[in-house]
């Protein structure tokens, strides 16, 4: 494979010798991010050692807006969108919204939420690291705040009951599928960011055990899972004070479930999941 690329066709076709499916794509962002031949040829390099795209452009275009990404933190899905389209919607129901996004992540989901609804307060929060500094740069440029802790641990005590819009893309891979995974998310993302337990629902459950406290009377409980996990979460959920309905993106095969905290015996009893 050559370390020179005269012309973008000519990067697409080595991107496709190493793999890549959307080579044309690829090769038109990374022929517009590289400086010199030298940084396109290290670029091509990298992605043939399965650095994800994102992060050798450091951005992913995520719901409208332009996130950065750095190395070691998940990246934004396209799927994930669904989630912030449900968010921004719920939000925007009240009048000055206080929206948490715990397992931020690089802040993606708070970057659309606060981008969209200027008079929201919101504050997004992770237990990684790094995820805690990219989402912080995020935060500066979208204007959200940034905590570090596990799922509601680090939010602000102020926020108890308080909470009007609470959104997780939690782990919700079963641990045994890990191995299943593509090489440059195995490689290159936190396995805490995809790891879901036995069932893929471990975390979600410890969210939903916390989540009650931090909800406004009215606020939601906005998770998404995999189709296929649609009827074991929403048993879960209602399990721990929810009544559930789910919201589909049938294209990206993925679906958002919207709980809501039953707090008097009339509350509507959860949804059966769709089939």
């Amino acid at each position: 494979m050559p370390d020179r690329f005269d012309s973008p066709a000519a990067l697409a076709a080595a991107l496709a010798a190493l793999g890549c499916v959307a080579a044309d794509a690829e090769a038109a962002l990374l022929w517009a991010r590289a400086a010199s031949t030298d940084e396109l040829a290290d670029l091509v390099a990298r992605r043939g050692e399965g650095v994800p795209l994102e992060v050798l452009l450091g951005y992913a275009d995520f719901g409208g807006v332009r996130v950065a990404v750095t190395p070691g933190v998940f990246v934004p899905r396209p799927r994930s969108e669904l989630l912030a389209r449900v968010a921004v919607d719920a939000a925007r129901a009240r009048p000055r919204p206080v929206v948490a996004d715990v397992c931020c992540g690089s802040g993606a989901l708070a970057a659309v939420v606060a981008s969209t609804l200027s008079q929201a307060r919101v504050v997004a929060s992770d237990v990684e690291p790094a995820a805690v500094a990219c989402a912080a740069a995020n935060g500066a440029a979208y204007g959200f705040e940034v905590v570090a802790g596990d799922l509601c641990a680090g939010l602000p005590d102020d926020l108890r009951g308080q909470v009007d819009v609470l959104v997780a893309n939690v782990p919700h891979v079963p641990t045994a599928e890990l191995p299943l995974m593509p090489r440059d998310t195995r490689s290159h993302e936190p396995a805490l960011a995809h790891d879901g337990g036995d069932d893929g629902l471990a975390v979600l459950r410890r969210l939903a055990e916390q989540a009650a406290a931090w909800l406004a009377p009215e606020g939601v409980l906005l998770v998404e899972v995999a189709d296929r996990q649609v009827p074991a979460a929403t048993s879960s959920l209602f399990e721990r004070g929810f009544a559930v309905a789910p919201e589909h993106d049938r294209e990206e095969r993925t679906t958002v479930l919207v709980g809501r905290a039953q707090r008097s015996s009339a509350s509507t009893s959860a949804s059966a999941p769709e089939r």
